[in-house]
């Protein structure tokens, strides 16, 4: 008799996939709700893929009859005519409230360092709001509280490195002193599976073992690529307009308005003893030689609803 599925929503894209990847190595079964059930499957017949739907709770609870742990990665980066934080705050509820109805026994939720309800930024106060609602929801949870992920399907790094591949110089937000703690993709899929297997409620920074200004994560992105640039130090403003015009040139939204005061107001650095053991220098290293060869779009990723995630 196959053992109780564990749900993943987004097994088809980034971190769910390497959630579910763990799970299957553990030889759990596994199911994932996704907005892209005709993506291509990267784990064939292994994982029953079932839409969200969001707008019929009821058919959503029916999906997550008989699972015992969902993990959930669903969210926005950014606001977008077809996707906004709103929307994403209130089908998380949705799903909360689903997984309580189908009789879910944990949920373990990937957020954001130093959320707060308080926050000027939406991506850190719908977070915050996210947490508060699993709490209350009377389920048991793991809250897991990355600040940036890095792997093969990464965009920030990637990004950066492309950049640097590309432009003379390269120009941080103000002194560029800001902290930021990557963590391997990989490393929150464990530390995830592992918080499944708990029954007691947890809140954990997921960061990993390396604090990088963000200055200094850009020199050091270059010097491991052969790319080494001069890091100047430009206005919010001026770097927000030139990261516009080259989401322009991509076809997508490199950097927001609110992301610049997110690192500036260093809200992806936390005090907080590293989970994740994979150093992004190492990890850099080893893939140097594809390390930002092509630039990795969002926008792309959210329109093509079949393609399977590709690997910088």
């Amino acid at each position: 008799m196959n053992k109780p599925p564990h749900a993943v929503t987004g097994a088809f894209g980034y971190s769910g996939k390497y959630i579910a990847h763990r799970l299957l190595e553990a030889g759990e079964n596994v199911i994932t709700l996704t907005d892209s059930p005709r993506r291509r499957n990267p784990f064939g017949d292994r994982v029953r893929a079932v839409p969200f739907h969001f707008d019929e709770p009821g058919k959503l609870a029916e999906s997550l009859a008989g699972v015992v742990v969902l993990y959930n990665t669903y969210w926005v980066r950014f606001n977008h005519a077809a996707f906004t934080h709103t929307d994403a705050v209130r089908n998380t509820r949705t799903l909360f409230q689903a997984a309580k109805a189908a009789g879910v026994k944990r949920v373990v939720h990937i957020s954001i360092t130093n959320p707060s309800e308080n926050s000027p930024l939406e991506y850190f106060r719908g977070k915050a709001c996210l947490e508060r609602a699993l709490i209350e929801s009377g389920l048991s949870y793991a809250i897991l509280r990355p600040a940036v992920l890095f792997g093969k399907e990464d965009i920030l790094i990637n990004n950066i490195a492309w950049a640097l591949r590309h432009l003379p110089v390269f120009g941080v937000f103000g002194d560029g002193r800001y902290k930021l703690q990557p963590i391997h993709v990989a490393d929150l899929a464990r530390l995830a599976v592992e918080q499944g297997q708990r029954t007691d409620n947890a809140i954990i920074d997921a960061i990993g073992p390396e604090t990088f200004t963000y200055r200094g994560l850009v020199e050091t992105v270059g010097e491991i690529i052969g790319k080494k640039r001069p890091v100047v130090s430009v206005s919010p403003a001026l770097g927000y307009a030139v990261g516009w015009l080259i989401g322009k040139w991509v076809g997508d939204v490199l950097i927001t308005r609110d992301e610049i005061r997110g690192l500036m107001d260093n809200l992806l650095y936390v005090d907080s003893p590293p989970v994740g053991s994979t150093t992004l220098t190492a990890w850099a290293r080893e893939h140097a030689p594809w390390l930002g060869l092509r630039y990795t779009s969002e926008i792309a990723r959210r329109k093509d609803r079949q393609s399977e995630y590709a690997s910088n």
